[in-house]
């Protein structure tokens, strides 16, 4: 390799002897090797001061009041300069500073430790942190124990309907906030009681427009080995409780959420035109699938993540249609979706042809993994950086829409390795591995490539390819695919996307564009200068009669069309 990324500072010149404490600092071991250090493990140097007798380090323990056994997840500590809100709420991939450490049984009283050895971000290490007065509170990610139906056992997250949002898990601990001085140049030993349990969510109760259920999925729960729930947001039309029509349906699909599908609610320009006469009547509904990996399933079937295609098709789409009057027909299946749901939406349609009518895919990530934010999964040696010649150049993963970097590949891998271990981030590329990718032998995924190193494995990308890569996937099957899904394709994203998923966008367009047997060049349409997630220059009520539209021009002939007097 012409280049390892490295970022740490050269270290002052002194011996230590110190206990590893994983997971360290990845890079560091070149940074203390070139400069000729003797070291026993690895520790990011702080001042003398702090080297000289004072640790640098927080301790987080729980009490049995709040948790009566022994954990075994992810302690953290999180630090920001204001109280306007907790700390814990204010992380994020542009929020304050966070740092984690696994913990396995750890009893209640006990300290899981954090200190300088330990990942965060957006600082990499305690020692980045400048001396002054902080607001810090510890918490502790409590995971479960999966006995997986492939004999694997793993200790993961499990979603308490919260979305994989584990600051905010019902059941994980916190701790109150303090305020303190920090400084590495002297050293500090901060103890943080998280005593606080967060309490379970509500489901939200049901009103005349929106209804929702939830139910235990036989198939998910004997994949994981414990019990796993399928669930749906059901949007109903104007006059549905005092008709006997049956309405098309739009399965409209993103990031999970109990929130009214499409974002209806009273004052709303939606809501006017959902009252008008001359209106579509049609039932639109929201899945939720969350998993002990992210707060959605991406809707395919997966070695690590489980089933999820089988049992949206068998499971959940049987009781929507039981519950709801809906037509059981393909014409009358649309889908749509933004980002993770365009994606999704896409796949739906791709991999089940026969079974719905037409997809409106915004944004959608990569559709090809030739760039996955930024990452050339085929191509590149590194997810963290591309080879220009004598020179290596940072892979951008984030943009805005004037051009300028909001993150580095490397920077957002490292952001998803601080908030959990062997892919239990809850975050985007880590879910991306966990549905396209492998198992490994431990029994977690098997990673597109290293998230300490960058290095990328040519025989996970090949596995991304051959099963997932949905331009791949339409290349292959095209001779039966194609005729199934003539005038069902509507792709629309900024052709300044803050992840640059145009860029897989623009490939599947060209290739579409030189299809025969059947010609069939797909529908794109890209916004001038729009970031993520643009879905194009309708509102959604404009949209909605657009697919109303498809609708009739693909139903049979003879159908009646009660549900719609346009």
């Amino acid at each position: 390799m012409p280049f390892a990324p490295v970022t740490q500072s050269r270290p002052r010149r002194r011996r230590v002897r110190v206990r590893l404490l994983s997971p360290s600092i990845p890079g560091l071991p070149k940074v203390l090797a070139a400069a000729g250090l003797m070291f026993c493990s690895l520790l990011p140097f702080g001042s003398l001061g702090a080297q000289a007798g004072t640790p640098t380090q927080f301790r987080v323990s729980f009490p049995a009041e709040a948790h009566g056994g022994p954990v075994t997840g992810r302690v953290f500590v999180m630090i920001s300069r204001t109280d306007g809100e907790e700390p814990r709420l204010q992380i994020g991939r542009e929020g304050v500073p966070f740092f984690g450490r696994d913990v396995e049984a750890l009893v209640p009283g006990r300290w899981g430790i954090i200190d300088q050895t330990d990942l965060g971000s957006p600082l990499e290490s305690l020692s980045d942190l400048p001396a002054g007065e902080y607001f810090v509170q510890g918490m502790v990610n409590v995971y479960t124990e999966f006995r997986r139906a492939d004999g694997h056992v793993l200790w993961m997250h499990d979603d308490q309907w919260e979305g994989q949002a584990f600051h905010r898990s019902p059941g994980n601990l916190y701790s109150e906030v303090k305020r303190v001085r920090l400084d590495p140049e002297v050293g500090y030993d901060i103890e943080l009681l998280a005593e606080n349990v967060i309490p379970p969510i509500p489901f939200p109760e049901d009103t005349g427009w929106v209804k929702r259920f939830r139910f235990e999925s036989a198939m998910l729960s004997e994949f994981w080995g414990r019990p796993i729930y399928l669930g749906a947001t059901v949007l109903l039309p104007r006059d549905y409780e005092g008709s006997t029509t049956s309405y098309p349906v739009l399965y409209n699909q993103g990031h999970f959420s109990t929130g009214a599908p499409l974002r209806f609610r009273e004052g709303t320009e939606l809501y006017d035109q959902w009252m008008q006469d001359d209106f579509p009547r049609v039932i639109v509904v929201t899945f939720q699938h969350p998993t002990p990996y992210f707060d959605d399933s991406y809707a395919v079937n997966s070695v690590n993540v489980g089933p999820y295609g089988d049992a949206i098709l068998e499971e959940l789409i049987p009781e929507v249609e039981k519950r709801f009057r809906v037509i059981r027909e393909p014409w009358a299946r649309w889908l749509d979706g933004g980002s993770t749901g365009g994606w999704e939406s896409l796949a739906l349609q791709l991999f089940h042809p026969d079974f719905f009518g037409g997809v409106w895919s915004y944004c959608p990530d990569p559709v090809t993994f030739t760039n996955v934010e930024g990452i050339n999964a085929y191509e590149d040696e590194n997810a963290f950086y591309k080879v220009r010649g004598w020179r290596t150049v940072p892979t951008v993963n984030s943009r805005d829409s004037d051009g300028t970097m909001r993150m580095t590949s490397r920077q957002r891998n490292y952001y998803e390795l601080a908030k959990g271990t062997k892919g239990r981030s809850g975050e985007q590329l880590d879910i991306w591995s966990a549905v396209y990718g492998p198992v490994g032998e431990d029994g977690y995924f098997k990673p597109l490539f290293d998230k300490r190193t960058g290095e990328i494995d040519r025989s996970v990308a090949e596995h991304w390819r051959e099963n997932y890569d949905l331009l791949e996937y339409m290349k292959r099957n095209w001779s039966w695919l194609g005729p199934k899904i003539q005038d069902k394709i509507h792709i629309y994203i900024g052709d300044m996307d803050t992840y640059r998923l145009e860029q897989a966008v623009y490939e599947m367009e060209a290739w579409m564009k030189t299809t025969t047997d059947p010609h069939y060049p797909g529908f794109f349409m890209y916004g001038d200068r729009k970031p993520h997630c643009w879905s194009g220059p309708v509102d959604t009520a404009a949209r909605l009669k657009e697919m109303a539209m498809h609708g009739l021009r693909h139903k049979p002939e003879g159908t009646t069309t009660p549900w719609w007097n346009y």
